[in-house]
């Protein structure tokens, strides 16, 4: 083996690295070390993201193809770990309280270690590095879901997640092993592509395809694969929650348009076409009907995410550079709305402790900053202009009607755009209890962290900026179109 290879897998080692620094610190660091470990921990991210952004892509691939490190997937990691660095800081005051003091240390671990996992499956090109990336990303995420120990919840919380995720990780594996039986002993997205092109449909092939959905489909919360979904964002301590809701939707939904376009791409219209289309129109729907009635606010941004879900996928329906580029987009805006209103859930949570919808009202009179910002986080998601939200949607909705003329595409963009106003009335009534309630506010008024500001400032810019500022989709189309990935378009189809 040629071990310089391993030099490919910068942004990996580098996640690595940072995982040996937080363990040596967290192990044999004294009481002043463990002091500085949240920051330590947060200063090295960022300066590691930087790292990975400016550092050389690997679009040929290594190990056999198995691993590409291209600027598309170079982009999405960056987007990952924007959505992570975001979670450390929203982690400090939740991090540093008493109970946390002696284990704050393995809940970094945790977070780097899943992080790890999902670099390796938006690189995988082999179905055995996904396997082993997205095993990666979901075992220790089950312990950070469980990681509050006197919480019963938190326990309920994780076991149920470990128990979907045992079912899911089952399905997928059976459904890769009707893959690799119908490519004649190979596992590589090319060579499967190859053994479809050259092959017919087949029962076997679409069993395949089913299977390998629903197991990716429990990891995005497509309905009807998000039951979970809800009690686990209850249970899990918050930061835990937003990291769940944005870095592993992020990646997992990513991956998902890889092997679906580069693997499965030539059966496109003839099998999994459909497929997703009844995926899509349940998830979105299914998600915004049950985000009606919820007054938890974990559990009100459970079913949003589920809904979300729905439209982050679209991109995957495009099947072209175009869909790519709008998925990531979506993907970062996303990521900046959804952790905007985790950080004001989260702030919230650490004064009072109340988490129910009912307790904001009148909130603007005690914490108006709060209310400000919590309204932006809710127009961007609802895709109110003139938000980052309302661009992302409209470039995802114009990704899909470009790939193709076909009238099921547009009515699929029509349903997508009626569950918009279904949305907008659920995202409006968080916006109505801190703004309009004549009830006397339940909330005292309290300051925020200074590092909760930051984090919070950092997800208002981008609502507010990611929309009107060009260049960042500028980027992401860059990126897409200077990666080694094919849209379907030059596979013939």
């Amino acid at each position: 083996m040629d071990y310089s290879q391993f030099g490919a897998m910068l942004p990996e080692l580098i996640v690595l690295g940072i995982f040996l620094v937080v363990f040596f610190m967290d192990t044999f660091g004294g009481n002043g070390v463990k002091k500085i470990l949240t920051p330590t921990t947060a200063i090295l991210f960022l300066l590691a993201t930087v790292a990975i952004w400016i550092a050389p892509s690997c679009p040929e691939g290594i190990f056999g193809g198995m691993y590409v490190n291209d600027t598309a997937t170079k982009a999405m990691k960056c987007i990952l770990n924007l959505g992570a660095f975001l979670v450390i800081l929203q982690s400090f005051a939740w991090a540093d309280n008493a109970e946390m003091e002696t284990r704050k240390g393995e809940y970094y671990e945790l977070l780097l270690a899943t992080l790890f996992g999902m670099y390796l499956m938006v690189s995988a090109r082999h179905f055995l590095l996904f396997v082993i990336g997205i095993e990666s990303a979901s075992l220790p995420i089950a312990a950070m879901i469980a990681f509050d120990k006197y919480r019963y919840e938190s326990h309920e919380a994780g076991i149920k997640y470990i128990l979907t995720a045992v079912f899911s990780s089952a399905i997928l594996m059976m459904g890769l092993s009707f893959v690799y039986a119908f490519s004649v002993g190979s596992l590589y997205f090319s060579d499967i592509m190859v053994a479809i092109n050259e092959g017919s449909m087949s029962g076997l092939l679409m069993f395949a395809l089913a299977f390998v959905m629903a197991g990716i489909g429990f990891k995005l919360s497509l309905v009807p694969f998000h039951l979970w979904t809800a009690d686990v964002y209850q249970g899990a301590p918050t930061p835990v929650t937003s990291y769940l809701s944005v870095v592993s939707k992020g990646s997992a939904a990513f991956a998902f348009f890889i092997i679906f376009t580069q693997c499965f791409g030539q059966v496109y219209s003839g099998a999994w076409e459909w497929m997703l289309y009844a995926l899509i129109i349940l998830t979105i729907t299914v998600g915004n009907l049950f985000a009606l009635r919820q007054k938890n606010m974990k559990r009100f941004m459970a079913f949003s995410s589920v809904s979300q879900a729905g439209y982050l996928v679209l991109g995957v329906i495009a099947a072209n550079s175009l869909g790519l580029a709008s998925m990531m987009f979506y993907t970062i805006v996303y990521v900046v709305s959804n952790l905007g209103a985790f950080a004001v859930i989260q702030t919230i949570e650490d004064h009072t402790g109340k988490l129910n919808m009912d307790d904001y009202n009148g909130l603007h009179k005690t914490n108006p900053w709060l209310s400000v910002a919590m309204t932006l986080a809710m127009f961007s998601l609802a895709g109110i202009p003139p938000f980052a939200g309302f661009f992302s949607k409209i470039l995802i909705f114009t990704s899909v009607t470009s790939a193709t003329n076909s009238m099921a595409l547009y009515m699929l963009v029509l349903i997508a755009l009626i569950n918009t106003v279904i949305s907008l009335y659920y995202y409006l009534c968080v916006v109505k209890a801190m703004w309009i309630s004549n009830e006397a506010p339940v909330i005292g008024e309290f300051k925020s962290t200074c590092v909760a500001k930051t984090g919070l400032g950092i997800c208002i810019a981008g609502i507010l900026l990611f929309g009107l500022v060009s260049p960042v989709y500028e980027w992401l189309v860059n990126s897409v179109e200077l990666s080694s990935w094919q849209p379907l378009a030059l596979l013939g189809l």
